[in-house]
C-alpha cells in the first residue's frame, strides 16, 4: 500500500481549488476543521485523520466530476485545507517522511 504522504502528493486536482486551499491552509485549526469534517468523538492521529479526509475528498471530487448538484467547491477546499494542514503535521511529527 501506498503510504499516505505518497498517495496525497500523487493527488491531481484543478490549479484553482489547490491555490484556495494553500491560501486557507494558514488558518488551519486542527481542533475546530477536523471536529466539523469528521464529527463528534476524540480527534484521530494525523495519519488516520489523512486518510479519512482524502475518502471525503475523493468522493467530493467524483461529485465535481459528474456535476453533482451536492457538489459544493466551498467544502470541497475546505477538506483540501484540512487534508493540507494534517500533512503538515504529519511531516512535522515524523521527519523521516518527508521525502514524499
Amino acid at each position: 500500500m501506498l503510504d499516505v504522504l505518497s498517495a496525497l502528493h500523487a493527488l491531481r486536482r484543478p490549479r484553482l481549488l489547490i491555490r484556495a486551499a494553500r491560501i486557507g491552509q494558514g488558518d488551519y485549526r486542527r481542533t475546530v476543521h477536523l471536529q466539523r469534517h469528521l464529527g463528534i468523538g476524540p480527534l484521530p492521529c494525523s495519519g488516520a485523520a489523512l486518510m479519512q479526509l482524502m475518502e471525503i475528498e475523493a468522493e467530493m471530487n467524483a461529485q465535481r466530476k459528474r456535476r453533482a448538484a451536492e457538489y459544493s467547491a466551498a467544502r470541497h477546499v475546505d477538506i483540501l485545507i484540512a487534508m493540507m494542514g494534517e500533512a503538515r503535521i504529519l511531516r512535522a511529527t515524523h521527519p523521516e517522511r518527508n521525502d514524499a
